[in-house]
């Protein structure tokens, strides 16, 4: 193991757990409502019509073209993002790829699949999709209509990965039973809340995944987007009665589907003990992975080696649909 041990922070991003320790966290109880709450706005979601809109793009790559694209989601909200198809062979599958909370600026070329159709939508509020007043910007963007669950921007960002789908299907009904998700960090947080809830998606990957135990998340010290929530919540009280809705661990043990979970055990801006609540919250099946990492959103000695043995599992995994 490569695990950092010079680094800038006041504080320590592994938070004193060792690997047992960070195994042993299991995921909080679910709020009263909680699968109601999220079935009720999936329903929603399907009755969007995305109306997917494509262009050319001036992104290149010599193995896909490269569309730009533009659908609507729930509240009439415009998303955008990229869609790459494959230059040569038919499109046998689909893959919706999430971003981090550092927004994207361009598709990314080197996911492991073949023959499959890859969404990168940008979630509402962010980057291609742009919506004042939402802010663009991490710290700005998880406070938006924080104190108001039923409007809060995270729930909107779950929709926008649900009718993602439906604009993929849209475009290519043929992928109907098809469909995968993969998402890292913010992505990742957005994917453990989505998947359990929309039957389409039949595989997922979330690397360091946001938002598990929620009441862990809002008191570890980080430099992401808890910190803005933590300073938030010093002078707003019952913040965490209201997030106990959007906590990624509880919505976790809801997923059916096989799972790649990528976990950190040094993590400076997504705590690790909340990601392993994520992934410990899987339901035990041979058909879900937990893959270990020395550290995540931070460089280190033996990251080369490590992201590219995710990469292959990554492939595997995506292949199977």
């Amino acid at each position: 193991m490569s695990i950092p041990t010079d680094y800038p922070f006041d504080f320590d991003p592994t938070y004193g757990m060792t690997l047992a320790d960070l195994r042993a966290i299991r995921p909080p109880e679910s709020p009263e409502g909680f699968d109601a709450f999220w079935q009720k706005r999936y329903a929603r979601a399907l009755t969007v019509k995305p109306e997917p809109r494509l262009s050319p793009s001036k992104d290149t790559h010599p193995d896909w073209q490269v569309s730009d694209i533009v659908y609507t989601s729930t509240d009439d909200t415009s998303i955008g993002g990229w869609l790459l198809t494959p230059r040569k062979g038919e499109v046998k599958r689909g893959l919706v790829v999430g971003h981090g909370y550092g927004g994207r600026d361009q598709p990314e070329f080197d996911i492991p699949v073949e023959e499959t159709a890859i969404l990168f939508p940008c979630f509402r509020g962010m980057s291609r999709s742009a919506h004042p007043p939402i802010s663009p910007d991490a710290p700005g963007h998880v406070l938006h209509d924080i104190d108001d669950p039923d409007h809060y921007v995270i729930g909107g960002c779950v929709e926008d990965l649900w009718v993602a789908v439906s604009a993929l299907l849209s475009l290519y009904p043929s992928l109907d039973g098809h469909i995968g998700y993969s998402g890292i960090s913010f992505g990742g947080g957005i994917g453990a809340l989505g998947i359990p809830f929309d039957s389409r998606i039949k595989r997922g990957h979330l690397t360091v995944p946001t938002f598990g135990n929620r009441k862990l998340w809002l008191t570890l010290p980080t430099v992401g987007s808890a910190h803005s929530v933590q300073e938030y919540a010093r002078t707003h009280s019952g913040i965490f009665e209201k997030l106990r809705l959007y906590d990624a661990a509880t919505a976790a043990t809801r997923i059916s589907v096989p799972m790649l979970a990528a976990v950190a055990l040094f993590d400076p801006a997504v705590a690790p003990p909340c990601q392993f609540a994520v992934a410990n919250a899987l339901p035990k099946s041979k058909f879900n992975e937990i893959f270990i990492l020395d550290a995540g959103h931070f460089d280190y000695a033996d990251s080369a080696v490590q992201q590219a043995a995710l990469r292959e599992r990554v492939g595997r995994l995506f292949r199977g649909l």
